[in-house]
């Protein structure tokens, strides 16, 4: 792609679906067609760039790729050069600028799903479609590591459908080539078959004592109206007792940190957001859960979407934020479908929009679509990809409390982070940090996959006791790609726990290897997760992870020092020199399964 136009046109499919998001162009500035007026005056003076993703969503969803017509169509529309527009589209891995097929199935290869025999589905797969490209093609972590090995046929059409195949077997490779049950309705809402229960999801549900867990299976997801019979909006309502200065002194007194892996105080995070004189300020909650084994954000938002809605408004209230924005990966449909729905119904009772519940606070939310980019959950990242760049980490300092999402001040927390402030006002600070409690997501060799929730102290052994293990535990991996292999099953779990043990709890992942997986395939694995998903624009990582994987190939035939000790100068220096989290994490399971395991030796 150039600078400049350079002719083609997009289809009327194409331009329909551009003209749905954006409403009819009002000249031909805008992509319309030209008068003798238009060549005097345009009719916009600056970018809607921001409108940029969902505009290349809308045409990916209507036909399954992006032509060089339907990208120029949305340029004219943003006036945005067409040469950038084309650098977002491939940065993310969902969007095609190249034709295939309208159903494309995505197969996870990714650790548990490998863990579990994904390697015979992909093969399947491949007999039966051909190569990887048009029709379908690997992908990371889809977000269904309970059910794992996993796939995911994603259908453009109006509206899009969304069939969920999991577990995946070599068998039912002859269910996933028929095309999904589709519709020709005038709805956008995807459409979403083959999900299974959300409580299936969640050995524990229905139990006593449950804080972040109690309405999921107990409570109809879509129903506003069973929501508050379960106790919901209760926490606003005190929020609004408390004032946002109380409000953000409880989180602080309750101790809670950040449950992305960073944990850092969130009670900091909001007061030092509030303080900010420039406004507006903003709100951004970091639905992008891409870590490979991560699922408990998924699980809250699909069946319990009302309380996320509601934690976002109290955290919107106490730190001065008129708008915040969901972003939610692109992975996840049935989460997307239910939190429209919840966004919608609240906005329509008055829970959302001006003079929430007559106290005279106004905030809406705003839902954004991933497209496939782990980089996204990196809290920069999903700036840049909200204001229609391509989604690349920002060097700090500034820090987004001070300069964030459209260069404003910003507070960003993920759903697990959000949802405990619920419970926090419920029952106060004092009670909420006498059991604080923390959700795990565990997977591989188990017998009852799914997440936990268990309160801060508990060890390793006790989380496995509940789950069950198959067969002989050789390692578990804590925090995912970017986590570490342990071997002590008393290990507490806990941030200062897991960091003595040389592991850290990350986003709770909790990935249990028997005998029966080869170590060297899924460090492979890792390494190929982390080349790929580098945005590429530190060095460091760029080519770090790269050296790493054929390293790491290399030393699959043939153990060589040369190659272990190029392989620690490598990790060491993306750990020391990367920008962001995702080079500084590269080399962390690798160097553990490697010290641990005896990986290599």
């Amino acid at each position: 792609m150039d600078l400049r136009f350079r002719g083609a046109e997009p289809s009327e499919e194409e331009r329909a679906a551009v003209d749905a998001l954006l409403g009819p162009p009002a000249s031909a500035w805008d992509g319309g067609s030209r008068t003798a007026a238009d060549l005097r005056f345009a009719a916009r003076a600056e970018a809607a760039r921001d409108q940029l993703l969902p505009a290349l969503h809308a045409v990916n969803d209507r036909v399954g790729w992006i032509s060089e017509g339907a990208l120029e169509y949305i340029c004219r529309r943003l006036t945005i050069p067409p040469a950038e527009a084309y650098g977002v589209a491939t940065f993310y891995a969902l969007f095609s600028v190249k034709p295939r097929s309208t159903r494309m199935l995505h197969v996870c290869t990714d650790l548990a799903c490998q863990a579990k025999g994904a390697e015979s589905v992909r093969r399947r797969v491949e007999d039966h479609f051909g190569p990887a490209g048009t029709s379908w093609q690997e992908s990371p972590c889809l977000g269904m590591c309970e059910r794992a090995p996993a796939a995911l046929a994603l259908e453009a059409g109006t509206p899009p459908v969304a069939q969920v195949y999991a577990p995946a077997t070599p068998d039912t490779i002859t269910t996933m080539a028929e095309a999904s049950p589709s519709s020709n309705g005038s709805t956008p809402s995807v459409k979403v078959t083959g999900e299974t229960p959300e409580r299936a999801a969640v050995p524990q549900a229905g139990q006593d004592g449950l804080l972040l867990l109690r309405r999921i299976g107990a409570v109809d997801p879509a129903s506003l109206d069973d929501y508050r019979a379960a106790g919901g909006y209760t926490a606003l309502r005190r929020a609004f007792d408390l004032g946002p200065a109380g409000v953000i002194r409880e989180v602080l007194e309750s101790g809670l940190v950040g449950r992305g892996g960073a944990a850092f105080p969130t009670g900091r995070k909001w007061d030092a957001t509030a303080r900010q004189p420039d406004h507006p300020h903003y709100l951004v909650c970091n639905a992008d859960e891409s870590e490979p084994g991560t699922f408990k954000d998924r699980v809250i938002m699909e069946g319990d979407p009302y309380a996320l809605v509601e934690a976002m408004t109290i955290a919107a209230y106490a730190t001065g934020c008129a708008k915040g924005y969901l972003y939610i990966r692109g992975e996840y449909p049935r989460a997307v479908a239910r939190l429209q729905h919840a966004i919608a119904t609240a906005r329509a009772r008055g829970l959302l929009g001006d003079d929430i519940l007559g106290k005279g606070l106004s905030f809406d939310i705003e839902l954004r679509r991933g497209a496939g980019a782990y980089i996204c959950g990196e809290e920069t990242a999903i700036f840049n990809s909200i204001e229609g760049q391509r989604g690349e980490p920002r060097s700090k300092p500034p820090f987004p409390v001070e300069k964030g999402l459209f260069g404003k001040p910003t507070v960003v927390n993920n759903v697990e982070t959000l949802v405990n402030v619920l419970p926090i006002l419920e029952n106060g600070a004092q009670a909420y940090a006498a059991a604080e409690p923390k959700l795990f997501c565990v997977s591989g060799a188990v017998e009852r996959p799914g997440v936990y929730e268990l309160t801060f102290g508990a060890t390793l052994r006790e989380l496995l006791d509940l789950s069950g293990t198959t067969g002989t535990t050789r390692a578990v991996l804590l925090g995912g790609a970017a986590g570490a292999f342990v071997t002590d099953l008393d290990i507490p779990l806990t941030f200062e726990g897991t960091r003595a043990a040389g592991a850290t709890l990350g986003s709770g992942v909790v990935l249990v290897i028997d005998d029966g997986v080869d170590l060297k395939s899924l460090l492979l694995r890792i390494a190929e997760f982390f080349r790929d998903e580098s945005c590429g624009q530190c060095v460091p990582c760029r080519v770090g992870t790269v050296r790493q994987e054929e390293a790491l190939h290399r030393l699959s035939s043939r153990v060589d020092d040369d190659d272990l000790v190029l392989l620690r100068e490598v990790g060491q220096t993306m750990r020391d020199a990367s920008i962001c989290g995702l080079g500084q994490t590269a080399w962390n399971a690798v160097e553990s399964a490697i010290d641990r395991l005896g990986v290599f030796r």
